[in-house]
């Protein structure tokens, strides 16, 4: 991968193809879209459906530790085990790697490109099989240093050594839309005082995989998001924005970065700073 500064957290449809078979390498597809229901994967997958299984009924993201477990388990996946991680839309590997970062595990890998580039190269898909070898997976407390609350982001408006970063569409940022329609009822929309907006998938290429280095940094950095700052990206649910927490943190090699996984969802219902 080229030159990011933590190179071994991707893998290219090249690699994964030649460890199908490897005993130690389980891989994870994640169905973001509630109205798909994919029926073939990559061989020898397990598919996660992200609101049955990752999120809760008010839309806030699962941190439960015995919940990670069991989805682990399940999916026999174990605390060894190099998981690579991809899905339909973009960006779904950065959320299920920092979800994975937060309970500790060690060896998380994203698919570069997805399941987009994988079927576009005509790679081999399968049936979803059920899994034989499950596991007693065992999650560490989830890690509080790799996400930020809503009392921290209130305090970090207009300050000069933090970067609110909104990572939603634009007409989410502008207010014309609430998530993907305009806003009814008593739905607020808009976005964080003093936050500059920089679109999650402008870190991807067409075809889904990430930008090179140098285009990375000329993506941020344009908007002076820079690594001497502490950098707090949202977005509507807390999964957008943790793909930029992952590029910012794990390619561009930011030290500070913290994901607000309330986002949006949780602002929008709280927020008393205009």
């Amino acid at each position: 991968m080229p030159n990011y500064v933590h190179p071994e957290v991707l893998v290219d449809t090249q690699w994964l193809a030649e460890h199908l078979n490897d005993e130690k390498v389980r891989i994870v597809e994640v169905n973001a879209n509630p109205q798909a229901n994919p029926n073939e994967v990559i061989p020898g997958a397990v598919l996660w459906n992200s609101f049955k299984d990752l999120m809760l009924p008010d839309y806030r993201i699962n941190l439960d530790k015995a919940n990670i477990e069991e989805i682990l388990s399940r999916s026999g996946i174990a605390n060894n085990s190099t998981i690579i991680v991809y899905g339909e839309v973009p960006g779904v590997g950065g959320w299920i790697f920092w979800l994975l970062k937060i309970f500790g595990h060690q060896d998380v890998r994203i698919l570069n490109g997805g399941r987009r580039k994988w079927v576009a190269e005509k790679r081999p898909l399968a049936p979803v099989q059920p899994v034989v070898n499950q596991t007693l997976y065992s999650a560490q407390e989830p890690d509080g240093n790799l996400r930020v609350l809503f009392e921290d982001v209130c305090k970090s408006i207009n300050q000069a050594d933090r970067v609110i970063v909104d990572v939603r569409t634009p007409q989410e940022y502008s207010g014309e839309w609430f998530y993907d329609k305009p806003p009814e009822n008593n739905e607020r929309a808009g976005h964080i005082l003093s936050a500059v907006h920089v679109y999650y998938e402008s870190a991807l290429n067409e075809d889904g995989t990430l930008k090179p280095i140098e285009e990375l940094r000329n993506v941020y950095e344009s908007k002076d998001i820079t690594p001497d700052k502490t950098i707090i990206p949202y977005c509507a649910v807390g999964a957008r924005s943790a793909h930029t927490w992952f590029v910012l943190k794990y390619l561009l090699g930011y030290p500070n970065v913290l994901n607000y996984d309330g986002s949006w969802n949780e602002w929008s219902r709280r927020e008393v700073k205009g």
